[in-house]
């Protein structure tokens, strides 16, 4: 059921939050859905499920202009991210499902346990990065068979995230492209790309089992439209060798905190 809840003051603050996130997930490929949710549960006290549902709507827009232009600068591998897109698709309509099944509560729960999970990941991840730079070891390549199974796996399983959480589903994605040692930037634009059609998707699915408040959507997207138009034009001037590592730690530590409250809550 889509409705229009009556007006908060409060609300002044979601443009705001909404054009940080949306900076920050098109600069790191994430999509930025990830914050939504505990943002809308914890601090302006909306229902886990229609905190999912207008997470997804506000973040359609990040991925829809971080896409464009991410393509434009020639940072999408269109090839691997419609294996990955099509099978998150089908990802989507299973997590969705799963969704209309699960307890607010235990939505939340599951949804900060998924948090720490998914931010240890991206730790370990950019330790074991560092260390195989350091040591000068090199992935090897991978087959076209491989690469199709690893795409449509990842793909799949992002798809799942994306609806059952809301979130962007960036991490099992960016995991996918990067053990195809493809550059930095085509992965977080290939990613982008990838989290727009999960997103779409899973959203189209919550339409049939979830609520969406287009009062909270509207305040959100202000903020997200200006902040996914300034994310590429960053990257582009950054030294991304430089400030990956430590934005993604500090965006890692971000989730194991809101996990850790959306548990406890």
């Amino acid at each position: 059921m889509i409705f229009h809840s009556a007006f908060d003051n409060s609300y002044l603050w979601l443009p705001l939050i909404g054009f940080l996130v949306g900076m920050i997930g098109t600069l790191i490929g994430g999509g930025g859905g990830f914050f939504f949710i505990p943002v809308l549960t914890l601090l302006f006290n909306v229902p886990a499920q229609i905190a999912l549902t207008t997470s997804l709507a506000a973040t359609l827009p990040i991925c829809i202009i971080g896409s464009i232009v991410h393509y434009r600068n020639g940072n999408i591998d269109i090839r691997v991210g419609s294996v990955f897109a099509i099978a998150g698709i089908f990802g989507a309509l299973a997590g969705a499902t799963l969704t209309s099944l699960i307890s607010p509560g235990h939505l939340k729960i599951s949804w900060g346990i998924y948090a720490i999970l998914m931010a240890a990941n991206m730790i370990i991840s950019n330790w074991i990065k560092k260390r195989n730079k350091a040591n000068g070891i090199e992935k090897p390549g991978i087959s076209k068979f491989e690469k199709i199974a690893k795409s449509s796996f990842f793909g799949f399983l992002a798809g799942v995230i994306t609806a059952t959480f809301g979130t962007s589903g960036a991490t099992p994605v960016q995991a996918g492209l990067f053990t195809m040692r493809m550059p930095v930037k085509v992965v977080i634009g290939t990613t982008l790309l990838v989290v727009m059609v999960n997103t779409a998707s899973a959203l189209g699915a919550h339409f049939l089992v979830g609520d969406m408040d287009l009062t909270l959507v509207y305040f959100i997207t202000a903020g997200t439209i200006v902040g996914a138009l300034l994310g590429p034009k960053l990257l582009d001037r950054v030294k991304l060798d430089r400030v990956e590592g430590p934005i993604r730690q500090w965006y890692a530590l971000g989730m194991i905190a809101f996990g850790i409250l959306m548990i406890i809550s």
